[in-house]
């Protein structure tokens, strides 16, 4: 990774893809800000990390919250010194068809998916323009890109964090800040495991690869987007899908 840099926050890693994101940059090295609305599990995965010979702290944070989003930046800056790497992964489903959709189904998703996304971007994109160095990647979605029924809210929120990517890239890239999406496809996390065998059967049999993701496909992809390999790649949405979207 990079000598000088070597701080990460990674929201909602308690479990899931948050989780295995945190655990590959903490073998890689970094520090790392278990950031989490469950608190309980967050603190679990920091110790899990520390075992990688790294610092790792657990913040609880709701990313909705403007309050919430400051004070994890702040602590990150107290307890590290610097805020050098943003993985904006944190996020919510509420699905239902449009027609009988709530406003509060709506609202949740919105302001959890795409206020997180802005709000966590904005304050950590102050700390690095400080350094002028930094690197944001935003976890979006294929359906924020083909659109999915009975999950407007959810499509609306990827489509908007894909869109915030590229308003970031286009206005932090003087200052050597790079801000990158990645639009999983089908990945096997807690969420979908839940799902029947039949429904899974069904999303495989549309993927070319004919299997589904894994949260380390996603991990790859992350330490790849903020390595020094990646150092000319903004503005970008990365397609991690199994060919699913084509």
């Amino acid at each position: 990774m990079y000598d000088l840099y070597e701080n990460a926050i990674v929201t909602g890693s308690a479990r899931g893809i948050g989780k295995a994101i945190a655990m590959k940059l903490a073998k890689e090295g970094l520090n790392i800000v278990v950031s989490d609305i469950m608190y309980d599990e967050a603190q679990k995965t920091a110790k899990e990390l520390e075992n990688f010979g790294i610092k790792a702290i657990a913040i609880k944070t709701d990313i909705s919250k403007i309050e919430d989003v400051e004070n994890l930046i702040k602590t990150t800056v107290k307890e590290l010194g610097t805020v050098d790497f943003l993985v904006n992964n944190a996020g919510v489903t509420r699905d239902n068809l449009t027609i009988r959709m709530s406003e509060q189904e709506w609202d949740i998703v919105l302001n959890i998916n795409l206020k997180g996304t802005f709000l966590c971007s904005k304050f950590a994109a102050r700390e690095m323009m400080k350094k002028r160095f930094g690197r944001i990647v935003n976890i979006a979605s294929i359906s924020g890109i083909l659109g999915t029924a009975g999950q407007a809210n959810y499509a609306s929120s990827k489509a908007g964090v894909i869109a915030l990517t590229k308003c970031f890239a286009r206005e932090y890239g003087a200052r050597n800040i790079t801000v990158n999406a990645i639009a999983p496809g089908f990945i096997l996390t807690e969420m979908t495991e839940q799902l029947s065998e039949t429904v899974k059967e069904g999303y495989i049999t549309q993927i070319p690869l004919k299997r589904a993701g894994t949260p380390d496909d996603i991990a790859e992809v992350v330490s790849f987007l903020i390595s020094p390999s990646a150092s000319y790649i903004t503005g970008t949405v990365i397609n991690v899908s199994g060919g699913l979207l084509i």
